[in-house]
């Protein structure tokens, strides 16, 4: 499924699952932007358009459930769907995330057809 024209964030502190991302969506024709925690995938949302965040739990300097605390108090941002792409399995975080409105909590390693499954159901 061909996805022109929408743009995506992945926020990741391992460069080594960003590229495993960017390599799986390579062919969807998303536009994507990288970001390494949550203080920098903040900076970058600056009034840009994104369709989909896709972002770690466990990260140094801002982890993800503290980023969409962030994310949902700015007005551009409050409906923006979120996937968590995470080795974290506490139930406690996920409930978190789901009251954020995290729509989809993938398990790593990651499995290229389930993630363009999910991000197809969320753009």
């Amino acid at each position: 499924m061909m996805h022109q024209g929408k743009h995506i964030l992945i926020v990741d502190d391992s460069s080594s699952v960003r590229q495993m991302v960017k390599m799986t969506l390579a062919s969807t024709g998303l536009a994507i932007t990288e970001a390494s925690n949550g203080q920098e995938a903040l900076e970058l949302l600056d009034g840009h358009k994104f369709h989909l965040i896709i972002s770690d739990v466990n990260m140094p300097i801002m982890d993800g459930i503290t980023l969409l605390q962030q994310l949902r108090q700015r007005e551009d941002y409050q409906y923006t769907p979120v996937l968590m792409l995470t080795t974290e399995t506490n139930p406690d975080l996920q409930a978190q995330a789901r009251e954020y409105g995290v729509k989809a909590w993938l398990n790593k390693p990651l499995r290229p057809p389930v993630l363009q499954g999910a991000i197809n159901k969320l753009i």
